[in-house]
């Protein structure tokens, strides 16, 4: 999977914990989903049309009412719901508020070796300074990133590694993605 999929996945809160459960073997339909992720109505229907909108998802023809559809993952949504159900797999259920947030799989997969601020910019084009700083720092207080500064450089500058859970998380989401696309 590109970089660019996970990045498109992660945008919906809910996205990678449904497709978790659809790999899990949990019933397409909304109500039992609803009551794996614990996900609101309004964010589950977002998510679920987005994994729709990028092809994650199908409506399973021949089942469920058409105001209670049953849906089943596509092709392409089967090989993203492994990588959602590895990463449920090693991370902690108090880490899952963390793992919902846009950028954070994303920038822990490209931390899978030590990275500059500049090379996981440019690892994941379309976030912004201010995104990418905010989610360091977050993941840093979790202490899922450690930060060291290299003082011998002029200026100097921060170089960032995955430590403790965010280490499993980005060595899982890692092995599975791609970042040239």
């Amino acid at each position: 999977m590109y970089i660019g999929l996970l990045v498109n996945i992660t945008s919906r809160a809910w996205a990678l914990p449904i497709l978790a459960q659809l790999d899990a073997g949990i019933s397409g339909r909304q109500a039992p989903l609803l009551a794996a992720t614990g996900a609101g109505r309004t964010a589950f229907a977002q998510s679920m049309d987005h994994l729709i909108t990028i092809g994650m998802v199908e409506r399973n023809p021949g089942h469920g009412h058409p105001l209670r559809p049953e849906f089943r993952l596509t092709q392409m949504g089967i090989s993203a719901a492994k990588l959602a159900s590895e990463i449920n797999r090693v991370s902690k259920e108090e880490d899952q508020d963390l793992l919902r947030r846009s950028w954070t799989l994303p920038v822990l997969a490209s931390l899978h070796s030590p990275r500059h601020f500049v090379e996981i910019k440019r690892e994941l084009s379309p976030i912004t300074d201010r995104a990418l700083s905010q989610s360091l720092k977050t993941m840093e207080t979790r202490n899922w990133v450690c930060r060291q500064v290299d003082n011998l450089t002029r200026p100097p500058r921060s170089r960032y590694s995955a430590v403790s859970s965010g280490k499993i998380i980005s060595e899982a989401t890692a092995s599975a993605v791609t970042f040239i696309e």
